[in-house]
């Protein structure tokens, strides 16, 4: 099963979050700091200072939903030393960073297209 469906891409936001912030404080992160619009189909991604807690947002072409993840020992591998304040993820990205995996360490083989000169 499915946890998010139609992912049209998953933006994570870089700098840490005041997680006392909602639905309409993440809104204004979303527009204001990451310039994106909050109704395309979307994640937008946050965590906390110490990186053990995360929430996404998302439009479901009803309404807002606010999902959060709290880690009881671990933390996000979080990209912190990302130059840009805003990253694309692929959906796969996404789900390694949930399950706890280093993103940034992770690059999957270069995809070869060969073709035949007969």
């Amino acid at each position: 099963m499915k946890m998010f469906v139609d992912i049209g891409a998953v933006y994570l936001h870089r700098e840490a979050v005041d997680f006392r912030k909602s639905i309409n404080g993440l809104s204004l992160i979303v527009e204001q700091d990451m310039a994106l619009s909050l109704y395309d189909p979307a994640l937008f991604v946050f965590c906390n200072k110490r990186r053990d807690k995360l929430k996404v947002l998302y439009w479901d072409s009803s309404g807002f939903c606010l999902w959060y993840k709290r880690l009881e020992e671990e933390r996000f591998k979080w990209p912190c030393k990302e130059d840009k304040a805003t990253i694309l993820l692929t959906e796969e990205q996404f789900h390694w960073l949930l399950r706890g995996v280093d993103i940034r360490q992770l690059k999957p083989h270069v995809i070869l297209k060969y073709g035949s000169d007969f």
